[in-house]
């Protein structure tokens, strides 16, 4: 049915029923509270509202996709019924069948030209239950295109009130915040975060957080060649929300939270290393542990230990050739979801392992003052090796491992000489010669020698 139609049947039956409307509903409209009749509306004369605040990020995805959907279609239909299905299939099902016991108990919404503005979701189950054929609507004065303004004011204080907020992606309320800031935004920049604030029943401070997310979000997509195509934010808005907050606190000034002395450059390694631990799905204290929080609790706030962490993780990606993004695909949403996968299937293990190490790193330095739990805790890495694994006798791993006892040594004998004597007699006394190859033995009785003329000038300094 095209949109002339649809508004000539929903005016006969105002026109036939106005007299004795189904009942009456007071809504917000045009700065004062009015109150509207509400009729029964078949279901054939409506259109879903593509850019739903529910299914927003979807068909902005969609179209970038070059999969325009033409809601006046029957195909464009069953694709809107499709998304939002898969917006909230747990709630879905649960309204679906309190529609089925009782029928449709909360009003909804629609223009003159039949376009949802409230009730998209209701509609839909009422579809898919096929037991009624109408929906009760108030029908508002204009049609879509007539006072776009006040229609996105009515639809954002109803869709994204208090009670309907918990029903949707997270994702949807920064890309209704945006793009109602890009209407709003030519009369003031702060007028049109007061009014968007209002329409969405938050503070003015959350706005500007929602855009302020929004935009780190964009330049994410942007750096993988993603534009526009918001499903690839799914399962990721912790994380862009702790990184907002850190890009925050350093640009632009020397924050107490960093290490001393970093720059704008270095902020920017910052952006570029955690959009790679996004796409890799960090979250939680894995990915707080490189900049949240005081200083000493991340790995930005240490020069010494953000310069490996970083060195280490550009030169695991330096040679990095990801293949060209098929724009075309008749599934895109697939092809970029394969396209991360073989990005995480090849980094996951490198960058598991550079963020383990240097978080051993940053817990050893915040344990610098409690030198019973480091070494503690080294003794516990040093009993975890298998010596009998043949790397463990490789000449690199040898190195190490002597590199080790020198330390060991050292700090003993600078507090205790006695343990050190102590530690040394029972290390002499337990080699076991026999295990000392035959090659070896020349160079084994001038080790012995030596330690024997070492051993002698020590006592005479002792006596």
């Amino acid at each position: 049915m095209d949109k002339q139609t649809r508004i000539l049947k929903i005016e006969e039956i105002i026109n036939r029923e106005k007299g004795n409307p189904f009942g009456m509903l007071e809504i917000p409209w045009q700065d004062t509270l009015q109150s509207m009749q509400v009729y029964k509306i078949p279901l054939a004369y409506l259109v879903y509202n593509k850019y739903n605040g529910r299914i927003l990020s979807r068909t902005k995805s969609l179209e970038k996709q070059n999969h325009s959907i033409d809601v006046e279609t029957e195909e464009g239909k069953k694709q809107i019924e499709q998304l939002l299905w898969d917006s909230k299939e747990d709630r879905n099902k649960k309204t679906e069948k309190d529609l089925d016991d009782f029928g449709q108990k909360k009003v909804g919404i629609i223009t003159r030209d039949g376009i949802i503005i409230d009730g998209n979701r209701r509609a839909m189950l009422l579809n898919r239950l096929g037991k009624v054929d109408y929906f009760k609507a108030v029908v508002l004065p204009v049609k879509l295109d007539e006072n776009s303004i006040e229609i996105q004011k009515l639809e954002t204080s109803f869709q994204m009130g208090e009670d309907e907020k918990l029903g949707y992606n997270p994702i949807e309320k920064y890309l209704k915040a945006k793009d109602l800031f890009d209407v709003l935004e030519p009369n003031g920049e702060d007028a049109a975060i007061s009014k968007i604030a209002d329409w969405m029943g938050e503070q003015k401070s959350t706005i500007q957080d929602l855009l302020s997310v929004i935009k780190i979000m964009d330049e994410y997509l942007s750096e993988y060649g993603y534009e526009g195509i918001y499903t690839q934010l799914d399962g990721r808005e912790d994380q862009f929300i702790n990184l907002t907050k850190w890009l925050a606190t350093f640009y632009g000034s020397q924050s107490g939270k960093a290490f001393d002395g970093y720059k704008d450059d270095d902020v920017d390694d910052l952006k570029i290393i955690a959009f790679d631990y996004i796409r890799d799905k960090y979250e939680g204290k894995e990915f707080r542990v490189i900049a949240h929080g005081q200083k000493q609790n991340h790995f930005f706030g240490d020069s010494e230990i953000w310069d490996t962490f970083r060195d280490a993780h550009f030169e695991l990606i330096k040679n990095f050739k990801e293949s060209e993004i098929n724009y075309s695909s008749p599934n895109l949403k697939s092809h970029l979801d394969e396209r991360d996968s073989v990005f995480s299937s090849t980094f996951h293990e490198g960058f598991k392992e550079n963020l383990e190490s240097h978080y051993e790193s940053l817990r050893n330095k915040q344990a610098g003052d409690k030198p019973e739990k480091l070494v503690k805790r080294s003794i516990e890495s040093f009993d975890a090796i298998q010596t009998n694994h043949h790397s463990f006798a490789e000449e690199s791993t040898q190195k190490l491992v002597e590199e080790l006892a020198k330390k060991a040594l050292q700090g003993l004998q600078k507090k205790s000489p006695i343990r050190t004597l102590s530690l040394i007699k029972k290390l002499l006394e337990d080699i076991d010669t026999s295990e000392i190859p035959e090659e070896n033995l020349d160079e084994a009785r001038l080790y012995a020698k030596n330690i024997q003329h070492v051993l002698n000038d020590l006592r005479k300094e002792i006596e």
